[in-house]
């Protein structure tokens, strides 16, 4: 055998190639129509999606985010009843977007600000509704919002409930406003003379957030409720 004649192995495998390439072509001759039609309905899936963020989910938002701005000026000036129900220029309010524009993030947003209104003016359980479909991470507002829910079940006179909002939003650890809540906690914990509870709500305010403002007179409660 010359040195430059192939080896049995090297024939084989070459062999076992070849046989692999005329049995993938043999496949896809076979399901080739399949394969289109897969491919097709692919592509015609990213269309779609495409065109529904360009020509649907894009301008809402952007709609969305127009009247929400309108709103919200209302809303900065204390005209909450405006700022719920728009007026007769055609702002259309904070209810007309949380409804109208559902999965938008303005719509979205659009539901604590109609429950922050609905607070001011006095009626907590519309506040409730609107705070409840509420969406947000982490951040200071879903924290808030959370904690508002508790403040309206207090004016509806449900103190344990509320408690439950009140130590919900305290446990989103935020440094301003986890001392504010577990204070509120605390207090309505004494109002129902759950003086254990309270207690605990209040030294985690002295230990756990010793620079916040609650800190400040921290003591005098821990004291109140030591018995």
């Amino acid at each position: 055998m010359s040195k430059n004649e192939p080896k049995k192995e090297e024939l084989k495998g070459v062999a076992g190639v070849e046989v692999a390439i005329s049995r993938s072509e043999a496949f896809i001759e076979k399901y080739l129509k399949q394969i289109l039609i897969a491919v097709g309905v692919v592509v015609a899936l990213v269309i779609l999606a495409l065109a529904v963020r360009n020509f649907y989910l894009e301008p809402r938002e952007a709609r969305a985010q127009n009247e929400m701005h309108r709103a919200e000026l209302y809303f900065a000036h204390g005209a909450f009843q405006q700022a719920l129900d728009g007026d007769a220029f055609g702002t259309i309010g904070f209810r007309a977007i949380a409804n109208d524009f559902r999965r938008t993030k303005a719509g979205n947003l659009a539901n604590a600000y109609a429950g922050i209104s609905y607070f001011h003016l006095g009626d907590y359980q519309n506040a409730i509704k609107f705070l409840s479909k509420f969406r947000g991470r982490d951040t200071y507002l879903a924290t808030a919002v959370i904690g508002l829910i508790g403040d309206s079940h207090v004016q509806l006179g449900d103190t344990p409930r509320a408690i439950r909002y009140f130590e919900q939003a305290a446990n989103k650890n935020n440094e301003v406003l986890s001392p504010v809540y577990l204070k509120k906690a605390g207090l309505a914990h004494e109002s129902l003379g759950q003086y254990d509870r309270a207690l605990r709500s209040f030294e985690r305010i002295r230990d756990s957030f010793p620079m916040s403002q609650e800190a400040a007179d921290i003591e005098k409660y821990i004291a109140r409720v030591s018995r």
